[in-house]
């Protein structure tokens, strides 16, 4: 068996990773907007789940004593609240898109209040795309690679997770960031296109280049 090959399997799985559907979304926001308390609060608490995964995905290992994500989600959850009104008189992008900006705000400017880090000017896509914990490299390793082999080719499962981990140090920020919507964040393509405002055609086809780079990179 090719070490590669539930890479390549993977690669060609367009609905490989669970979907979380909000099929009342819509509904929630209009009966939030003519002031229904239980729909706001539902509203924002059905995405707590998602927000703490997006969170701890990306959050410094070195600040995990000192920050939890539950309360990163919560801040930025009370700032929902207290913005939820101004949001649904525009509207300006859909309704997850939305929060989880208010929370990858919480998350950067917590997290550089913790480390002690200075606000400098940086390149855009290391402003957008931070580098990835180890600990997420790993279990992004672990969801990349093929995990259904044979008991005596767990040695190969390890050298292929080790190689992933590798390969992703090695991609740009923007290909790895579209590994971890996908992937970690278990996001689908129709909320990672509004995330990064592309076109759901533009996500898959980054995917797809991602997922060959990475191949690529490995063989080498």
């Amino acid at each position: 068996m090719s070490q590669l090959a539930g890479f390549r399997e993977i690669s060609n799985a367009e609905s490989c990773m669970p979907i979380e559907s909000v099929p009342d979304t819509e509904e929630l926001l209009g009966r939030a907007g003519r002031g229904d308390s239980h729909a706001r609060s539902e509203l924002l608490n059905r995405h707590r789940m998602r927000l703490r995964r997006m969170v701890a995905v990306r959050l410094d290992r070195r600040v995990l004593a000192r920050l939890d994500p539950s309360d990163i989600v919560q801040e930025a959850l009370v700032e929902a609240d207290q913005k939820l009104l101004a949001y649904l008189r525009e509207r300006p992008v859909p309704f997850y898109p939305w929060l989880r900006r208010l929370a990858w705000e919480h998350l950067v400017r917590l997290q550089d209040r913790h480390l002690r880090t200075k606000r400098r000017s940086v390149a855009r896509e290391e402003a957008a795309f931070p580098h990835l914990p180890d600990e997420s490299a790993l279990k992004l390793a672990n969801r990349l690679v093929n995990s259904s082999l044979a008991p005596d080719e767990r040695l190969v499962e390890a050298e292929m997770k080790s190689r992933v981990i590798a390969a992703l140090a090695e991609l740009s920020g923007r290909d790895r960031e579209i590994l971890v919507l996908r992937y970690l964040e278990q996001l689908p393509n129709r909320e990672i296109a509004e995330i990064l405002d592309v076109t759901e055609a533009v996500v898959r086809q980054r995917h797809g280049r991602a997922l060959e780079r990475l191949a690529k990179k490995m063989k080498d």
